[in-house]
C-alpha cells in the first residue's frame, strides 16, 4: 500500500508530492523574488537577516543553505564568511536552482550550487559549521528523513537553522485566513498568472508542524538546545539546534 503526505489540503501518495512540488516552483520561479516582496511587504528580508545573524558564523565557516533556491540565504552567508569560507547553495529544482546560482555569479561570489534532495544529501558526514532551510522545511515529503540528514553532515558543535512559516497569534488567525485564502492567491493571478500555486503555498503552511511540534522533531532527529523565535507574531518562526 502507498504511503500519502498531504499537498496543502490534498492526500497524495508521497511519491506524487515530489513532482506536484516541482510543478509549483517551476512555474513560481520567474516571478518568485517580486512575489516574496509583496507577499510578505519585504519582511522576508528582515526574516532572512535574523536568521543569518542568529547563526552565528565567522569568516571561514562551512554553510549548507538547503532547498536554498534564488539564493537570497546564501548571499547574506556568502558576505560573513568571506572568500575563505565555502557556501553551498541546493535545491532539488532546477528552475529555482539555477536562478539561486546565476544571482551568486552576478554578485561575484563562486559557490557550488547542487541539485539534489534534501532526504539524501549527497554531502560527507560531520563536514558543515552550519546548516539553513528556509522556507524549504514545508514542501518536504519525509520531513523527520530530511531533519536527521541534516544533522547527519553537520560537523559536532554545528548548528541548523530552519526559517519557516508557523502557527501565527490566535487573535490574527482571522486576518491572516482572510490574507492567505483570498489576497496571496489573487496576487499571485496577477503577478505570476498563477493562482493555484498560490494557494497550495497557503495551504501548505496550515499542514506544517507548529512551533513546538517541530521543536519535538528536530529533538527527535539528534538536535539538543532546540529552541525558536517567534517572528511578526508567530507568522515565521525561526527554529535553531545543535549537533553535539
Amino acid at each position: 500500500m502507498k504511503k500519502t503526505t498531504h499537498f496543502g489540503f490534498e492526500t497524495v501518495s508521497e511519491e506524487e508530492k515530489a513532482d506536484k512540488v516541482a510543478e509549483v516552483f517551476d512555474s513560481v520561479a520567474g516571478r518568485y523574488d517580486l512575489m516574496n516582496d509583496l507577499m510578505s511587504a519585504g519582511m522576508h528580508r528582515i526574516w532572512k537577516s535574523f536568521a543569518v545573524e542568529m547563526s552565528g558564523v565567522k569568516r571561514g565557516a562551512r554553510v549548507l543553505d538547503i532547498a536554498g533556491g534564488t539564493a537570497d540565504l546564501s548571499l547574506k552567508f556568502a558576505e560573513k564568511i568571506g572568500p575563505e569560507g565555502r557556501i553551498v547553495l541546493t535545491d532539488i529544482n532546477n528552475s529555482m536552482l539555477s536562478r539561486g546560482r546565476d544571482r551568486m555569479l552576478d554578485h561575484g561570489f563562486k559557490s557550488g550550487a547542487v541539485q539534489c534532495d534534501a532526504e539524501k544529501l549527497p554531502f560527507r558526514s560531520d563536514y558543515f559549521d552550519c546548516a539553513t532551510v528556509a522556507f524549504g522545511l514545508r514542501n518536504m515529503t519525509r520531513k523527520d528523513q530530511a531533519l536527521k540528514e541534516m544533522y547527519r553532515v553537520l560537523r559536532p558543535g554545528g548548528k541548523l537553522l530552519v526559517l519557516e512559516f508557523s502557527k501565527v497569534w490566535k487573535p490574527l488567525q482571522g486576518a491572516y485566513d482572510l490574507y492567505s485564502f483570498k489576497i496571496l492567491p489573487f496576487m499571485g493571478k496577477l503577478v505570476a498568472n498563477d493562482a493555484e500555486s498560490y494557494r497550495y503555498l497557503a495551504e501548505s503552511i496550515r499542514m506544517h508542524p507548529p512551533q513546538e511540534e517541530l521543536k519535538a522533531m528536530m529533538a527527535a532527529a539528534g538536535f539538543e538546545r532546540t529552541d525558536y523565535f517567534n517572528l511578526s507574531a508567530g507568522v515565521v518562526a525561526l527554529h535553531t539546534g545543535y549537533k553535539f
